[in-house]
């Protein structure tokens, strides 16, 4: 039963008690009741006997552990293939296009056991059982003395069939079914080649072992052909082992997904009207709620803090390694750890609203998305399987003309070597692999990159185009100036003026608003109010005509200021923001905003500078505002008093100089240049739309967060060359090499066994090699 608002719930004398899960039997408790209660790491739990609460407080984390293994997947999952992102489906299985093992688009913190994991496994430990005697008789003509000399060759042929069979026919069944679903789809690939090499090696066996009278005298000793089970067993074992070590490789790809997921409590301490408290599960807490954190936990959801003060733990989510002190009115973030100190908080985002889920989804965006070096990649791979089978054709063609004796053996061995060890699954994983596991550790780094296009970008950037308000300063402009004209009252200005900005979202509107509650100014009756961007706001108030904004508005009313002109220019080459106020027409003064430079932009500046960036600094503010800024931080080039859809027409100027453009913002009124840009940076503390409009968001809207961006975006596609380099390397070689190549100068030739065992190596050396972007230091 969901709890009642606590706004609601103002008079009622009873108010219903949430329930609890004993973690360690599973069964429903009445806080209230419960036999005893243990807090672990941030959260509370509550038991229903004395002997479930000792045995948690003995081992929690083997409680907590065997709940994740068992949950599964949520309802409604969407399942989606690395490699082909337009695949989706709502349930596990493969690619049709790729045959690769879907995973699903939002990873969970309790996904639980892999489905394809398990399977794979199982048909792996099956096979390998029967498979191990199939390739003991087969080698034992290798073996000094040969121990099955004296066996009827034909009953050994009977057996390996017998053990044979179920390793191809079932334990290699999901590998027959994605190269059929291959064909279908006409998508050849690593399970086109695997099913035509294993399914041509173990019908020659079977037809061999059944009816040798077929084969030509050459090939038959005493009556009976050498058949090939143990490569068609053998090679099948082998690729399931590969699919074994992939997916779990693959699987920590979406660790720092799942380690994010993590982070977030299972309950909240809900404070209620009457003061009184009560642990409740985290999805029953409602926007409005207040809420109690105290010193260790973690912030339960997205809020502000409405009483007390504390620092805040925010590194999981921000990159930053210091603690950020909380005050009443300071936001904070679910999932953060509160310090020593405890306050009260009002819940405003919760479940997918906020801040961690929005990271979440994002981030399993951008490992969907392609990079685009993969589309060269894809080009390559559309022509690479056929090629492939051409070349089996022609090797199978060859060995069976000119080969030595048996030839038709030789050719078929030789064939299905080709076919197996060609796979272009490393080919295929060397992108995808790579940006999973950046966009993981970007995610870790308060750096969330919403697209591979944008990380492939970012290193190539030479300039960087930073809006003004909310990205190089705070974003909190604070009253600073209030200097009314003869004929008005500090008060009256502020007033008039606090009033009509009262209808208005921009930050410097909220600073003017701010400092007349701060003096206890009144608010007048405001009607007809408009905003015009760019250039300030108008309305009557009390009657009277009021006009509030830049030199540009007072030109369009006809106002005449030439007498405060020389004023305001004083105040913005100190760095404030000044806007002009008229009543009725004429002149009543100015009032002047200051946002204090962010303390972290000289650094940051300073560190993009040596990373090789010309920085622009493109605002709407004034010229001399702009450049007291600018000059302070040592920035390159300022453009100012542009209007919204002239920074965007700023971002398209520099592309067609030839330069790749970086663009960071916060605003609505930054969007259109952010999707502009060659990359978009939105800075995490600004607009949702922003962000929506960005291709990389920095959480904790610090510029210097830029350089580890640009870290990440070299570093991964450093990774990407490497992966590639591997995949082209190890076919480049060891396809000709399959073929036969060798065999005229050392006699050497490649059995389908090693192949197999090669194949699975190259996509593991891929996916290896990906992950060492974990290690990566930003």
């Amino acid at each position: 039963m969901p709890h009642d608002h606590p706004r609601a719930a103002i008079g009622l004398t009873l108010v219903p008690t949430a329930t609890a899960i004993d973690p360690v039997c599973g069964m429903t408790v009445d806080p209230a009741s419960a036999a005893g209660s243990f807090a672990f790491e941030g959260t509370t739990y509550h038991f229903c006997a004395t002997h479930c609460l000792n045995k948690f407080q003995a081992d929690p984390r083997k409680y907590l552990s065997a709940e994740k293994t068992a949950s599964p997947a949520p309802a409604g999952t969407m399942y989606t293939c690395p490699m082909h992102p337009q695949i989706r489906q709502d349930h596990p299985g493969s690619c049709p296009l790729c045959g690769m093992a879907l995973e699903p688009e939002a990873p969970t913190a309790d996904d639980g056991p892999n489905p394809e994991l398990a399977d794979m496994s199982r048909r792996f430990w099956v096979g390998l059982v029967l498979s191990l005697p199939v390739f003991v008789i087969a080698m034992s003509g290798m073996v000094p003395g040969n121990p099955l000399t004296h066996v009827d060759m034909n009953m050994l042929n009977w057996i390996q069939l017998l053990l044979a069979t179920p390793v191809v026919v079932w334990c290699g069944a999901p590998f027959f079914v994605r190269a059929w679903q291959s064909v279908l789809h006409v998508s050849p690939n690593m399970f086109t080649l695997v099913g035509i090499g294993v399914g041509a090696a173990f019908a020659y066996s079977v037809v061999a072992t059944v009816a040798p009278g077929l084969f030509p005298a050459g090939f038959q000793m005493h009556g009976v052909v050498e058949p090939y089970f143990d490569t068609a067993a053998t090679v099948t074992v082998l690729v399931l082992l590969g699919q074994v070590l992939e997916l779990r490789a693959r699987g920590q790809t979406s660790a720092a997904i799942k380690q994010l997921l993590g982070l977030t409590p299972k309950t909240a301490r809900l404070v209620y009207p009457d003061r009184r408290e009560e642990d409740i599960l985290l999805d029953r807490v409602k926007p409005g709620d207040l809420l109690r954190v105290r010193p260790g936990e973690k912030v339960p959801t997205d809020g502000v803090v409405r009483e007390g003060h504390s620092s805040v733990e925010e590194s999981m989510l921000t990159g930053e390694p210091l603690p950020v002190e909380k005050n009443v009115g300071d936001k904070v973030i679910g999932a953060t750890i509160n310090g020593t100190g405890t306050f009260l908080m009002e819940a405003q985002r919760i479940g997918g609203d906020t801040l961690l889920a929005q990271i979440v989804r994002m981030v399993g965006e951008a490992q969907r998305s392609r990079a685009p070096v993969q589309k060269q990649v894809d080009q390559v791979a559309a022509y690479f399987v056929p090629a492939v089978l051409l070349l089996s054709v022609l090797t199978f063609t060859v060995w069976g003309t000119v080969g030595p004796e048996p030839k038709l053996a030789h050719a078929l061995v030789s064939a299905v070597a080709v076919l197996v060890i060609a796979c272009p699954c490393a080919l295929g994983l060397a992108t995808p692999m790579a940006i999973m596991v950046s966009t993981g550790k970007g995610a870790e780094n308060g750096v969330l990159i919403r697209n591979a296009e944008a990380l492939e970008m970012l290193h190539k950037a030479d300039t960087l185009v930073v809006d003004k308000t909310g990205t190089l300063t705070e974003g909190k402009p604070r009253l600073a100036t209030v200097e009314p004209a003869e004929g008005t009252s500090a008060d009256d200005l502020l007033s008039f003026a606090a009033s009509l900005e009262r209808g208005s979202e921009h930050p410097l509107a909220s600073a003017i608003v701010k400092g007349a509650e701060v003096q206890g100014l009144p608010f007048r009756e405001v009607r007809d109010f408009r905003s015009l961007t760019g250039k300030g706001v108008v309305g009557d108030v009390d009657n009277r005509s009021v006009a509030l904004g830049n030199v540009a508005l007072m030109r369009e009313l006809n106002v005449d200021v030439a007498a405060v002109t020389e004023r305001v220019e004083t105040l913005r080459k100190q760095g404030q923001t000044v806007m002009l106020v008229a009543i009725d027409g004429k002149a009543a003064g100015i009032v002047g905003v200051a946002d204090p430079i962010r303390a972290s932009t000289p650094e940051a500046i300073k560190v993009l500078h040596a990373d090789g960036l010309r920085i622009i600094m493109l605002t709407g503010d004034s010229r001399t505002t702009a450049e007291a800024v600018a000059k302070q931080l040592g920035i390159d080039e300022v453009v100012a008093e542009v209007l919204p859809d002239g920074k965007s027409a700023v971002v398209e100027r520099l592309q067609k100089e030839g330069r790749i453009v970086v663009m960071a913002g916060d605003g609505i009124n930054d969007a259109p240049a952010l999707a502009k840009a060659n990359v978009g940076i939105a800075m995490g503390t600004g607009t949702d739309v922003a962000m929506e409009s960005a291709g990389v968001t920095l959480i904790h809207g610090d510029l210097r967060a830029i350089a580890r961006a640009r870290r990440l975006s070299r570093g991964t596609m450093r990774n990407i060359r490497e992966n590639l380099f591997l995949a082209f390397v190890y076919n480049g070689l060891s396809v000709p090499v399959a073929a036969g190549l060798l065999y005229p100068f050392f006699g050497l030739l490649i059995s389908p066994i090693w192949a197999s065992a090669a194949m699975s190596l190259s996509s593991l050396s891929v996916v290896g090699n990906a992950l060492r972007l974990r290690r990566l230091k930003l």
